[in-house]
């Protein structure tokens, strides 16, 4: 029987990597944790390079980089769990390319996709979170700086505008989380919508 494959989207610094952590606790040799980019050798590298601000990149590299990680990550990783009946939780996923790239970098949403399903073999999750919250109060967080988080509270309003247009075109897969209270009040909600899900 085919695994559940979980995603935690949202702008920087909105409590998914925590959630998704929290998460994986929750359901034990169950789930599986991943991050993107990253997860591979070659997503690794990837992922030093698109963090690293003092390297310049265009819009279009950003995109073909996370989704050349991306493709490593879901043939080698999340691929072989699902299959394996496992639950899948990662760190971000497609969603966050569309809203980047697509959306707030303004290269066009269906553009990624058409990338992305290439890169993918069009994999889906089955249920993704988004963990909303203001720009100016995720900004106040402790966390680690990055190229997008450098360019300020401008990036991550449109990131946050680009998601709601992502809920609106596909909703039965979205859950929106209120991410501006406790961490552990936002894992019951998650844990509740995953135990849903997995009937």
């Amino acid at each position: 029987m085919r695994g559940l494959f979980v995603t935690f989207e949202g702008i920087d610094r909105s409590g998914k990597t925590t959630q998704a952590r929290m998460l994986c606790d929750a359901l034990g040799s169950d789930a599986l944790g991943v991050r993107e980019p990253g997860g591979t050798p070659a997503g690794e590298r990837v992922r030093e390079l698109l963090k690293d601000a003092s390297v310049p990149l265009g819009p279009e590299a950003e995109a073909l980089l996370f989704a050349a990680a991306r493709a490593e990550l879901v043939e080698r990783v999340i691929r072989p769990a699902l299959d394996d009946g496992r639950v899948v939780v990662s760190d971000r996923f497609l969603d966050s390319s569309l809203a980047y790239q697509g959306g707030a970098r303004r290269l066009g949403v269906d553009a990624v996709r058409e990338v992305n399903l290439f890169a993918t073999r069009g994999l889906s999750p089955d249920l993704t979170f988004l963990l909303e919250i203001p720009a100016d109060v995720a900004a106040e967080r402790v966390g680690e700086s990055d190229r997008f988080e450098d360019e300020g509270a401008a990036l991550q309003e449109a990131v946050g505008g680009a998601y709601d247009e992502l809920v609106e075109r596909e909703p039965g897969r979205w859950r929106r989380i209120d991410a501006t209270r406790s961490p552990e009040e936002v894992h019951r909600d998650v844990l509740r919508f995953v135990e849903e899900a997995r009937g």
